[in-house]
C-alpha cells in the first residue's frame, strides 16, 4: 500500500471519527441565577466525560428555550417540574401551546424556593407582607407570578393584598430588593446569588411557609408537583437561622424528541456517575441521587435515557 492511499484511508477514517468526537450540543438555560448554576455543572460534566463539547444557550426566561428545544433548534434544556408539565401539556403558562416533543431525561435535584426579605426587615410570616411592595409583571420569568401568588395564598392573601411593583425577570427583582425597592422577591435557598444579596442588605430571611394539610392542598393545586417541606439551619447558606418551611420541587433535565438516543445516554451516564463533580459545582446538587434521576414524573422519558437506567438497574417501571 502505497504512502498517499494509507494518508487516505486515515484521512476518511479521521472524517468518519470526528463527527462524534467533537459533536456540540446546547443546553438551554437562564442567563443567571440558580438555573444557570445547575446548566453549567451540567455542561461541565457531558462535555468531560460524555465524548462531547456541551455550551449553555442562554436566554431570556424557561418559556423562551422550552419552545427551542421542542422544535429541534436546541437539544437540552432544564426547568422546574411543574412549568415542564404544564409545556408539555400545553397548561397554564404554555395555555393552548403544548410541546409533545420533551422528554424527560433527568430529574436532578429539589429546589428550595420562598418569599425572601432583608433580615433587618420587619417581615417574619407570610401575613406580614400585607401591603409590602412585592414585584409582579415577570414578562420574562412568568413562572414567579405563579410562586408569588401561591407564597401569598399559604397566608390566606392574593397579589391584591400587597403593592404590586412591575419588574422584569428574576434578577431584577433580586437587585431591587438590595436596592431596597421593593420588600420581598422569591429566592431559591443555597443559589449563589443570595450571597450577594445578603451582603448588601446585612443579611437575608426565607418566610416560613405554613405547612398545613389545607395548605399542601393549595400548594399542589396552584403548582403541581410542589409540596411544603421544613429546610433546617446551615451556617454555610444564608437565609435560614431557625427551621424554615419553604417549596420544594424537583428539577429536570430533558431533551427534544429529535436528539438521538446516543447523545441522550452520553449525558446521562456522565451526570449518573460523576455526583461528586456535580455536586463540588454549586451547593444545589446536594440533593442529587443517582437513583433518583428515573423518577417517574408522569411524562415521557427519552429512550437515550432509559436505556442507561436499565443498564444501572434503577429502571422499575
Amino acid at each position: 500500500m502505497n504512502f498517499t492511499k494509507l494518508l487516505t484511508i486515515a484521512g476518511m477514517a479521521a472524517f468518519a471519527a470526528g463527527p462524534v468526537v467533537a459533536q456540540t450540543v446546547g443546553i438551554g438555560t437562564t442567563k443567571t441565577g440558580a438555573t444557570s448554576q445547575v446548566t453549567a455543572a451540567i455542561a461541565s460534566i457531558a462535555s468531560k466525560f460524555g465524548g462531547m463539547q456541551m455550551r449553555p444557550a442562554p436566554m431570556a426566561g424557561t418559556q423562551k428555550y422550552i419552545p427551542a428545544v421542542n422544535s429541534g433548534s436546541l437539544e437540552f434544556g432544564a426547568a422546574n417540574i411543574m412549568q415542564t408539565a404544564w409545556a408539555v401539556k400545553g397548561q397554564v403558562l404554555s395555555k393552548g401551546r403544548p410541546n409533545p416533543n420533551i422528554k424527560v431525561v433527568a430529574t436532578l435535584m429539589k429546589f428550595r424556593v420562598g418569599p425572601l426579605v432583608a433580615k433587618p426587615s420587619k417581615f417574619m410570616a407570610v401575613g406580614d407582607l400585607k401591603g409590602a411592595r412585592v414585584p409582579s409583571g415577570f414578562k420574562a420569568s412568568p413562572l414567579f407570578n405563579e410562586i408569588i401568588q401561591t407564597a401569598l395564598a399559604t397566608g390566606s392573601m392574593t397579589p391584591a393584598d400587597t403593592k404590586a411593583i412591575p419588574i422584569s425577570a428574576l434578577v431584577p427583582s433580586w437587585k431591587a430588593l438590595m436596592a431596597g425597592k421593593i420588600d420581598m422577591a422569591i429566592g431559591a435557598y443555597g443559589s449563589g446569588f443570595m450571597k450577594r444579596i445578603a451582603q448588601k442588605t446585612s443579611g437575608i430571611r426565607f418566610v416560613s411557609l405554613d405547612n398545613s394539610m389545607a395548605t399542601q392542598k393549595i400548594v399542589s393545586k396552584m403548582m403541581p408537583g410542589a409540596e411544603v417541606k421544613t429546610v433546617k439551619p446551615n451556617p454555610k447558606i444564608p437565609g435560614i437561622e431557625v427551621p424554615t418551611n419553604l417549596f420544594h420541587f424537583d428539577y429536570i433535565l430533558f431533551a427534544g424528541k429529535h436528539v438521538s438516543n446516543d447523545v441522550v445516554y452520553r449525558v446521562t451516564k456522565a451526570m449518573f456517575e460523576n455526583k461528586k463533580a456535580l455536586v463540588a459545582a454549586t451547593p444545589m446538587w446536594r440533593s442529587f441521587t443517582p437513583k433518583g434521576m428515573s423518577k417517574d414524573q408522569g411524562l415521557d422519558i427519552h429512550p437515550g435515557a432509559v436505556k442507561l437506567y436499565k443498564e444501572k438497574g434503577t429502571w422499575k417501571r
